[in-house]
């Protein structure tokens, strides 16, 4: 495809961004007879929590295994692993996978070599829940241990706090003592997007500035350091036109990659119409304390397609949903992209201005005047031009009758408790006075 136009607001360009934050959802069955069970082995089926995997097979008669001896002595791993990543220490990192696996062994320098560049402030691993599954048992005996395992971590800059992605491995003892044996073997039950973090699907080249981070593949240093010029120009950006004071940072990850982290560009819809993702990033992962897991904040993943189409306005407008994610995910959608597009659109370092009152014409002429109401979010994304053109709108009419200061807080409130039209005109009507429907009428009047 050829490059989107950025000659004026709207226009062919607009198909290609989509930004879409991604909740990961916990849930559905993985072959191979796993049941998730906490760490000493205890609990029932009945305690099981609602993204157990279905039991197919149960546990032998008691094995002669120290389960409690065993769950230490991976403990004591976890901690050595974390350590030799923050002291940069390979050879630390590498004694504790089976250096009889030699395909495990490159696999794990290639995560070494990644992880060390992210520059983690914190790392740490904790046992979530101990497994069982009868066909491994049969294969390497009672002492075998599979084990979802919590990456817990904060990159220096970047995270506010730290966080949480998941991983799950396999030990064994060998030759006295206990190693890792297989780091893949239980993808498949965990969360969705879990065990593919930019460190786990390849050889990275990271890039960092003060509140950016790039990650490319390694050895495009051209294209780590043209993307990070754009990330900090777009950080700028969000940070000056975004009122709630947003001090965070920008991650973008272009990889060639079409599965990372959540964002899936295997999926057809994506792989045509979406530029970038903002994905979630928690301090507890869905299903841990809550269904729907804490976020804290999001990174950017790109679309390898249109990756040479990336620009500091398509990072502002992710940038955008960063900022905002914290508040929550109820806010109208016309109001999430048309904030969005409202700081995209803006002057901005490095880009033509855009001649917005053309657009604001444009969008009377051409969008406003057939629309009956505000966008609604079942059909936001079916009739994109329209939806994101009339959100930008009426973002714009919002900052420039109330003050950025105003809507933020409209934003904010619509983000905690609008998860119905009800409890949204509720919010409305108590900062501006009317209902979402008056707003569209005084849209529509000019």
């Amino acid at each position: 495809m050829s490059e989107p136009s950025r000659t004026e607001p709207g226009g062919s360009w607009r198909r290609w961004l989509l930004a879409v934050v991604l909740v990961i959802a916990v849930g559905g069955a993985a072959a191979g007879g796993l049941v998730w069970r906490g760490g000493d082995g205890g609990g029932s089926d009945a305690e099981a929590k609602t993204s157990d995997v279905v039991v197919t097979s149960t546990p032998s008669a008691v094995a002669q295994v120290d389960a409690a001896a065993q769950s230490e002595a991976v403990d004591a791993l976890l901690r050595r692993r974390a350590d030799a990543v923050l002291r940069r220490d390979a050879a630390k990192f590498l004694a504790d996978v089976d250096p009889t696996n030699a395909k495990l062994v490159a696999k794990q320098k290639e995560l070494f070599a990644n992880l060390v560049q992210f520059g983690f402030a914190k790392l740490s691993y904790e046992q979530d829940r101990a497994q069982f599954e009868q066909a491994l048992e049969d294969k390497y005996g009672p002492s075998v241990y599979l084990v979802g395992v919590a990456m817990v971590y904060q990159i220096r800059g970047i995270d506010a706090q730290p966080v949480r992605t998941m991983v799950g491995y396999t030990f064994l003892p060998k030759a006295g003592r206990l190693v890792l044996i297989d780091d893949a073997h239980l993808d498949g039950a965990l969360p969705p997007g879990s065990h593919l973090e930019p460190w786990d699907v390849g050889p990275v080249l990271v890039r960092r500035a003060p509140r950016a981070l790039v990650v490319v593949e390694k050895g495009r240093t051209e294209l780590a350091a043209s993307i990070l010029k754009d990330a900090v120009s777009a950080v700028k950006a969000v940070s000056r036109e975004w009122s709630a004071g947003w001090k965070g940072s920008g991650v973008v990850i272009a990889l060639d990659d079409r599965k990372v982290r959540t964002a899936d560009y295997t999926v057809p819809k994506n792989a045509e119409d979406v530029l970038a993702m903002a994905t979630n990033v928690y301090r507890t992962l869905p299903g841990e304390v809550e269904t729907a897991g804490e976020e804290v904040g999001s990174y950017v993943v790109v679309n390898p397609a249109y990756r040479d189409d990336l620009d500091a306005r398509h990072l502002a407008h992710e940038f955008t949903h960063v900022a905002a994610a914290p508040y929550g995910a109820y806010a109208p959608r016309w109001m999430v992209e048309g904030a969005a597009e409202y700081v995209e659109l803006l002057p901005m370092d490095g880009e033509r201005e855009m001649d917005l009152d053309r657009y604001r014409r444009t969008v009377r002429s051409k969008y406003l005047a057939k629309a009956k109401v505000m966008p609604d979010d079942r059909v936001f994304y079916k009739t994109m031009d329209s939806s994101y053109a009339i959100g930008w709108y009426a973002v714009d009419h919002l900052i420039d009758k109330y003050g950025a200061a105003k809507f933020a807080k409209l934003y904010q409130d619509l983000a905690r408790k609008g998860f119905t039209q009800t409890q949204r005109d509720l919010v409305f009507t108590e900062q501006l006075g009317k209902t979402e429907a008056q707003l569209f009428t005084e849209l529509k009047r000019g």
